[in-house]
C-alpha cells in the first residue's frame, strides 16, 4: 500500500515536470519493485522504456521521487515481463492515470472560477484543434521558415503585425499543423482573449444552419466578438457566394477593430478564381507566405520524429531511403510509416532495406535519388547447417558456441535465434532440434523458442536482427 501511494505521488510530480508529449510517449506502465531508505527500483514494460528513461529523464524522475521522499539518492529501472497482467494492482497505467489527473485538475479549475462572471474565452473551437500541435514540434525547413516566423510573430502580438496572415501551399504540407499550433500558443499566452479556430467547410455549415434557423444575427455576433479568427482550408468557400459575403462583412469588422485574422489556402490569392474579388483583395492586405515541399533532411527528421513518438525504431538506412524517395508531402511519409507500423504490430516484421525498397516499388514511389536497391541473392536452405551458419556469421561467433551449452548472453541469443528459426521457418520438431543442439531435452528447446518469442515482442532491435537473418536466407 505504501509503495502504491508513493508511486502515485511520484508519477504526479513527473507529469508536472515533463511535457505532455514526452510523458505519453515514454511512459507506459510502471510499478515499484524495491523501496528502501536510499533507493527506489522501478519495474517498467520494455527495454525501450528502460533505456529512454535512464538516458533522457533520469534527473527529472529522480527529482520527482525526491519531492516525495527526500532521503532517496538513487533510482534504477528493471524490466518486468508480467507488468501487463491486469490482476497486478501495483501497476500504474500512465496513459490512463494522466487522463484521471487531467480531469481532476480541470474540475478544480472550473470550481475555482465558478464565481467569475467576466468574459470567458471561446473554447468551443478547441474541439477541432489537436493539442499536440505546437510551434516547438513543427519541424522547420527552408521553404516553411517564413510561414513559421510569421506565425511566431502573430502569437507574440496578435492583431498588431502581419494582419491578416495568409498562408498557402500544396496539400499535406503542415499548414493545418501551423494554424492549430498558433491557436494553442495564443490560448496559452492570452487567456483573456476570445480565440476561434474553424475550417471553412464548418463555417459554411454554421452559416447554412443559421439561415435555416433564422439566427444569422447570433452567428454574426459570435464571430464579431472574437479577438483572433483562424480559418483553415478556405478553398471550400469557392462558389459559395452568400457565405463569402458573410465572411467579407465579418472580416471588415474584425480588421477595423485590430483583431487578428489567420487564413490558409492551397493557392495564392491571385489564383482564387472562384472567390469574390473584394474578399480576395482583403486577403491581400496583410502578409502572404507560402510553404514549399520539405527537403531531404527535413523529410528524414519528420519521419524519425513521428517514429519516435510511436515508439517505433526505424534503421537509419531505411529512414534515409524512405526520405529520399517519398518526396511529395508529409502525409505520404506518415502513410508509409503507418504501413510499417501495421506490419510490425500484426506480424512482428521490422523494416529492412530490401523489404522497404520492394514495398515502395509496389506503391509506385520512385527510387531515383538513392538508385535501385539490389535485393540479396536468393539462397536455397538445404539443411539446418545453413541456418546455423548464417546465424553465427551474422553474430560473429564460432559455431560450436551455438551448438554447445554456454549461458553467456552473447551465445544464448544466437542459440535461441537458431532454434526459433528451425522451429518456425523449417518446421522442425522439438525432438529433432534437441538432437542438433547437443542432446538438449524437449523442455529446454521449448523454453528457448518461447523465450526468444517474448524477447522480440519487447525488443525491436533484436527483432530487427532476426528479420535481417530471415531476409538474407529468404525464409
Amino acid at each position: 500500500m505504501q509503495k502504491q501511494y508513493k508511486l502515485k505521488n511520484i508519477v504526479i510530480n513527473i507529469i508536472d515536470t515533463l511535457k505532455k508529449q514526452d510523458f505519453l510517449v515514454y511512459f507506459r506502465k510502471i510499478s515499484i519493485l524495491e523501496l528502501n531508505e536510499k533507493e527506489i527500483v522501478f519495474w517498467v514494460v520494455s527495454g525501450f522504456m528502460k533505456d529512454n528513461l535512464e538516458a533522457k529523464f533520469y534527473k527529472e524522475i529522480l527529482n520527482a521521487t525526491q519531492l516525495e521522499s527526500r532521503e532517496i539518492e538513487k533510482i534504477s529501472f528493471k524490466i518486468d515481463e508480467n507488468i501487463e497482467n491486469p490482476s497486478n494492482t501495483d501497476v500504474i497505467d500512465c496513459w490512463v492515470f494522466y487522463k484521471e489527473v487531467s480531469k481532476k485538475s480541470t474540475k478544480s479549475k472550473k470550481t475555482a472560477n465558478s464565481d467569475n462572471t467576466s468574459f470567458q474565452p471561446n473554447t468551443a473551437a478547441s474541439k477541432n484543434v489537436n493539442e499536440r500541435y505546437n510551434l516547438k514540434n513543427f519541424i522547420v525547413w527552408a521553404d516553411s521558415q517564413l510561414a513559421y516566423s510569421a506565425c511566431e510573430a502573430v502569437c507574440r502580438n496578435p492583431g498588431k503585425s502581419y494582419n491578416p496572415l495568409y498562408i498557402y501551399g500544396d496539400v499535406w504540407l503542415w499548414k493545418t499543423h501551423l494554424l492549430q499550433a498558433a491557436w494553442n500558443e495564443i490560448i496559452k499566452k492570452f487567456k483573456d482573449k476570445n480565440i476561434a479556430y474553424i475550417t471553412a467547410d464548418k463555417f459554411i455549415t454554421e452559416y447554412v444552419t443559421a439561415v435555416k434557423k433564422r439566427s444569422i444575427e447570433r452567428l454574426r455576433l459570435k464571430y464579431r466578438e472574437v479577438d483572433v479568427l483562424i480559418i483553415d482550408d478556405v478553398q471550400f468557400l469557392a462558389k459559395k457566394e452568400q457565405t463569402q459575403n458573410e465572411l467579407y462583412n465579418i472580416f471588415n469588422i474584425l480588421y477595423e477593430s485590430n483583431k487578428q485574422i489567420v487564413i490558409s489556402w492551397d493557392r495564392a490569392p491571385k489564383e482564387l478564381e472562384n472567390l469574390e474579388p473584394r474578399l480576395r483583395s482583403r486577403f491581400e492586405w496583410g502578409i502572404i507566405v507560402d510553404i514549399g515541399r520539405p527537403d531531404f533532411e527535413t523529410r528524414l527528421a519528420i519521419l524519425q520524429e513521428k517514429a519516435r513518438s510511436s515508439e517505433f525504431m526505424i534503421p537509419q538506412d531505411v529512414a534515409e531511403f524512405i526520405a529520399a524517395n517519398v518526396t511529395e508531402n508529409v502525409r505520404e511519409l506518415e502513410w508509409v510509416l503507418n504501413q510499417m507500423l501495421a506490419e510490425y504490430e500484426l506480424s512482428w516484421v521490422t523494416p529492412t532495406l530490401p523489404r522497404i525498397a520492394e514495398k515502395l516499388k509496389k506503391l509506385s514511389f520512385t527510387t531515383d535519388i538513392l538508385g535501385s536497391v539490389k535485393s540479396p541473392q536468393k539462397t536455397t536452405i538445404k539443411s539446418y547447417e545453413d541456418i546455423i551458419r548464417t546465424v553465427w556469421e551474422h553474430f560473429g561467433i564460432e559455431v560450436e558456441w551455438i551448438l554447445w551449452e554456454n549461458r553467456k548472453k552473447e551465445f544464448m541469443i544466437p542459440r535461441q535465434v537458431s532454434m526459433y528459426l528451425l522451429k518456425t521457418k523449417m518446421h522442425y520438431t522439438y525432438e529433432r532440434i534437441w538432437n542438433i543442439f547437443s542432446g538438449r531435452n524437449h523442455a529446454a528447446v521449448l523454453y528457448s523458442c518461447n523465450k526468444l518469442e517474448k524477447l522480440i515482442k519487447n525488443d525491436q532491435s533484436l527483432l530487427h536482427e532476426v528479420n535481417i537473418i530471415r531476409d538474407s536466407m529468404w525464409i
